[in-house]
């Protein structure tokens, strides 16, 4: 069983709880991020600064530079996280400290043990959002997930903003489609050109056989889209596509939220405008009629 609260990772190194029994450990991996270097400018000589001119926009405060976290430290952090939500739910957490942008925390129960992802903003959480974790992903109370959800709101300035340089460059023209065409004649028909992101083809995954299948993806973080590259195909029409970029673009509109202590990814609203798509019961049926056809993509 597995589940998400939500915002891809970097290399992990694992963390062993020191003096638990092979039995009973609690592990966690921790991905962590490279250290900026400070770098210290010779010392120019003061000089008087002029009056700033009238009518002048304050300028945005400086970003201050901060070495990051050292690969003990974060051994000893995540290691004692590991400890406290094992101790909290009387089983073994094997856990890994991430750097998404997306997803803050993911889970999967198994046996007698509990597979964590929490983003790193997670080590240095109090004791009542800890107990929260351990309420949602090792015993599935749903209602667990709001005080995550106003925790993580709090910690907003710890998330990472940028795509780093390791990221996937977006490549709007496939073989069939144009991505970047599609998405300006659908932003000029239904958003009267408002609605501001880019587009491009995901990767293309490993060869297997796959019981499910994610057409789209957006990214509240970078404005960003990606499209299944299976789409890209010659056996999809042009309408198909042109729906699921539309689906997407929505998301910008209409980002989920979170209710009864879970997250809807899709509120009403969202949903009734999706239904003013022109093609809209055109593109459900061909997705369901033709569902193999993208599973083998």
């Amino acid at each position: 069983m597995g589940g998400r609260v939500t915002p891809e990772h970097l290399s992990q190194m694992s963390f062993f709880p020191r003096g638990m029994s092979a039995a009973n450990r609690a592990t966690a991996a921790t991905e962590p991020q490279q250290a900026q270097g400070v770098m210290t400018p010779a010392p120019v000589p003061p000089q008087p600064r002029p009056p700033p001119p009238r009518n002048r926009v304050a300028e945005e405060a400086p970003r201050m530079l901060t070495l990051s976290p050292t690969r003990e430290e974060l051994w000893t952090r995540a290691e004692s996280l590991a400890w406290r939500l094992s101790a909290e739910l009387g089983m073994p957490v094997r856990l890994s400290v991430t750097d998404n942008r997306s997803t803050m925390v993911s889970f999967r129960r198994g046996g007698n043990a509990l597979a964590l992802r929490l983003h790193h903003m997670f080590l240095d959480a109090p004791e009542p959002v800890v107990r929260a974790v351990a309420d949602y992903a090792g015993r599935g109370h749903r209602g667990a997930g709001g005080i995550l959800d106003e925790y993580i709101r709090g910690q907003q300035p710890r998330i990472r903003q940028v795509r780093r340089e390791t990221d996937a460059d977006l490549n709007a023209r496939g073989r069939c489609f144009d991505l970047q065409a599609l998405y300006d004649g659908v932003n000029a028909a239904h958003f009267q050109g408002l609605i501001q992101a880019r587009i491009g083809w995901g990767r293309m995954p490993p060869r297997r056989r796959r019981k499910s299948i994610r057409l789209g993806v957006y990214d509240h973080q970078t404005r960003e889209i990606r499209i299944h590259p299976a789409l890209d195909s010659p056996e999809v029409p042009a309408f198909f596509v042109e729906f699921i970029v539309f689906h997407e673009m929505l998301h910008q509109l209409f980002p989920s939220n979170a209710r009864g202590g879970r997250r809807v990814h899709h509120p009403r609203a969202f949903r009734e405008r999706e239904r003013t798509f022109p093609h809209y019961a055109a593109a459900l049926r061909w997705e369901r009629e033709n569902l193999g056809v993208l599973l083998r993509g």
